[in-house]
């Protein structure tokens, strides 16, 4: 808005013509630009303002915060970094070949089938003594009963002595097959045992690696957390370091007429600050065309 604009402006309005919100979105609009020139000029020249005794707090605040911004962005570094690793430690951890794991699986398939193996052996061992034990129970009765006869004759003593040589025979039989079910229930006791150990280390590999996910999740959440408590920090910093270059831009700009100091800084934005200048004006004409002032 130029002075020959407002007072065309002014006569329109001797008529009636009234743009109130238009002058007011053109001049929020203007306020906006000045408000980024502030910022971008106090930005360029914060650091010669030192020697403005007004400045003072704002040139030493300046200061400060930028030494916290560094420092934020340092130790945000390091989180995004550690987070980084960390994710690839759980990425090693998922695709990681569980190599210890299968051997424990393959070792323990081969106790079941020896364990079946066995258990097979031992039913067998078991049926073929039941049926020596059937045959000798049988042989026992036939002795039995030749006894009550009483019969003296050759043919019946060889008979009876021949049952009696079976019986015997069944009988080493009969203990031998128990010896073998006792030798085959040692390996059965043994192997139980066997399979026990090996749930047991693969119970202990589920869980360190249960352990290592559980570390590294952990991990993964709280450097989450803090690089989120980071950002917001230096999100604060990065606007309280904008409103003071702002604040510093502002003063500069409007005092590089009446003040030595202003306007040594802003000497080489000496353009920029013409352009506030006429921004500040503008506004002012734009308020008092809608009625603001």
């Amino acid at each position: 808005m130029t002075t020959t604009r407002y007072f065309i402006a002014r006569v329109a309005q001797a008529f009636g013509i009234f743009r109130r919100n238009q002058r007011m979105g053109a001049a929020a609009s203007e306020m906006h630009l000045l408000r980024e020139a502030e910022a971008h000029l106090g930005m360029a020249v914060w650091e010669k303002v030192d020697s403005i005794e007004r400045l003072s707090i704002e040139y030493w605040n300046l200061r400060k915060l930028i030494k916290d911004r560094e420092r934020v962005i340092i130790q945000l570094a390091h989180c995004e970094n550690q987070l980084e690793t960390t994710h690839k430690e759980r990425a090693d951890l998922l695709s990681a070949s569980p190599t210890p794991q299968s051997g424990l699986y393959d070792e323990r398939l081969a106790v079941i089938s020896a364990l079946e193996e066995l258990t097979q052996q031992r039913d067998h061992i078991v049926t073929e003594a039941r049926d020596v034990r059937r045959i000798y129970d049988g042989l026992k009765i036939k002795i039995e009963v030749l006894t009550k006869e009483q019969s003296a004759s050759p043919q019946r003593a060889a008979e009876f002595e021949k049952v009696k040589q079976r019986l015997a025979e069944l009988k080493q039989q009969f203990v031998a097959l128990k010896d073998q079910r006792t030798a085959v229930g040692v390996k059965i006791d043994e192997g139980d045992k066997q399979l026990d150990q090996i749930d047991h280390s693969i119970g202990i590999f589920k869980n360190e690696r249960r352990m290592q996910a559980s570390e590294t999740f952990k991990a993964i959440g709280e450097a989450n957390r803090e690089i989120s408590i980071l950002r917001a920090e230096l999100g604060l910093l990065d606007t309280r370091i904008r409103q003071i270059h702002g604040e510093i831009g502002r003063y500069v700009s409007r005092h590089s007429f009446n003040d030595t100091h202003c306007a040594e800084t802003v000497k080489s934005h000496r353009g920029l600050v013409e352009v506030m200048r006429a921004l500040r004006r503008s506004v002012a004409l734009n308020h008092r065309l809608g009625g603001m002032s």
